[in-house]
Formats: C-alpha cells, sequence, structure tokens
C-alpha cells in the first residue's frame, strides 16, 4: 500500500467531522462525540497546517495530526477511515505515518495518547515499537476516561 500525505483541506475535515462514524464503543471517536475536539478539527485556524489527509489512490482513509513537544518530540493523533478499521491495515497505515512525519519533522520521539478501552489500537501500537509510558483521566466526550500514553523513540529510520 502506497499513503500520500497531504495538508487537511476543510472539504476533508467536514467529511471526517459529519461522516465517519465509528461501531459500539468505538463511537467514542467520532468527531461529533466532543464539541471541543470538533471545532478544534473543522475549524481552519485552530486545525492549522500540521493536520494531514492520507490518501491512498487519491482516496481519503486517514489523517494524522502532528503537534510540537519540544525541539525533538512531536505528539500524534490519528484515525483511519471506519470501514478500513479492524482489517489488518493499521500497522502498514501507522508506519507509513511515522515514515511521513520522521521525513518532514526528523523527531527522536514521538507519542501518542489512546484510551485504554482501545486494546485492538494499543496491540498495533505496541508491535510497532511504542512503549507504555503511563495512563492518565481525561474529559473527553461529556466524561472522565482514561488514557495510555505511549512513546516511540526512534532509533534508526523505519
Amino acid at each position: 500500500m502506497t499513503y500520500q500525505f497531504e495538508v487537511m483541506t476543510q472539504a476533508q475535515a467536514d467529511d471526517i467531522s459529519y461522516n465517519w462514524h465509528y461501531d459500539g464503543e468505538y463511537s467514542f471517536y467520532d468527531m461529533e462525540a466532543d464539541e471541543e475536539d470538533l471545532q478544534e478539527f473543522v475549524d481552519p485556524e485552530l486545525r492549522g497546517d500540521s493536520t494531514f489527509a492520507v490518501l491512498e489512490n487519491r482516496e481519503l482513509v486517514g489523517f494524522f495530526n502532528v503537534t510540537k513537544v519540544d525541539d525533538l518530540t512531536f505528539d500524534i493523533g490519528l484515525g483511519m477511515r471506519p470501514d478500513l478499521t479492524n482489517k489488518g491495515k493499521g500497522q502498514d497505515f501507522i508506519k507509513a505515518g511515522l515514515a511521513f512525519i520522521n521525513q518532514k519533522y526528523n523527531p527522536s520521539k514521538i507519542t501518542l495518547s489512546v484510551a485504554t478501552f482501545n486494546q485492538r489500537a494499543i496491540n498495533v501500537y505496541r508491535k510497532i515499537g511504542f512503549k507504555d509510558v503511563h495512563t492518565f483521566m481525561q474529559d473527553t466526550n461529556g466524561s472522565t476516561f482514561e488514557f495510555l500514553k505511549m512513546e516511540y523513540v526512534r532509533v534508526n529510520n523505519l
């Protein structure tokens, strides 16, 4: 699979925000589930130029958001189109994202946070080389949820 990364357009942000709906407990990741997250994603000023659409054969399949923490550390948020999840595509998708981030930003460390109920994603992150750092509680989606902070320390290029 070959993925292309481009700065997200407004049409892509709107598509993800209002049309991507996940099944069951994963509906937690619907953009509309949290008003603050939704506004940060659909407002071009808040989104800035560090949210990237991921395309495969010119079709929108996911996104990566990249936030600089310090000179050598970048935090990511990501999502894959709902109909593509749980089909064995996660590792390739995330590896492609890490390769893109490594090329564009040259970080020493990449971090992410994932809801602890999402063992499916956590297992993929661990297989790629992310390590558990700590858990924390965060208010989102109208309640408080436990998250796992993970980090990927870059040893060599992917």
